[in-house]
């Protein structure tokens, strides 16, 4: 994602202004409406690219997750009764010698 030269400076003075090269208190403190000013722009610019999803996506990466979640669990099921059934043989094996 592109950031446009302007937005840059602005963010850039906002870092100065911040206090961040300089770290005297009156100078924070003197910067935190700016700072606060800043970061409402910068969450406002961010939430006009906020899209939300259509139902038919929704409804594909639902059933996405759903199946995948089923396909795990079979596999972790498969996993677990395989190491359980040769960890008792082994158990079985050793105990009788």
């Amino acid at each position: 994602m592109a950031v446009k030269e302007g937005h840059k400076k602005f963010m850039a003075k906002t870092v100065a202004a911040a206090g961040f090269e300089g770290n005297s208190i009156s100078e924070r403190l003197k910067s935190w409406p700016q700072r606060i000013k800043s970061f409402y722009f910068d969450v406002r610019t961010e939430m006009k690219k906020v899209t939300a999803p259509s139902f038919k996506e929704v409804r594909a990466t639902t059933t996405v997750v759903i199946i995948t979640v089923f396909l795990f669990g079979v596999y972790f099921w498969v996993v677990d009764t395989v190491l359980s059934k040769s960890i008792d043989q082994l158990l079985r094996y050793l105990s009788h010698r």
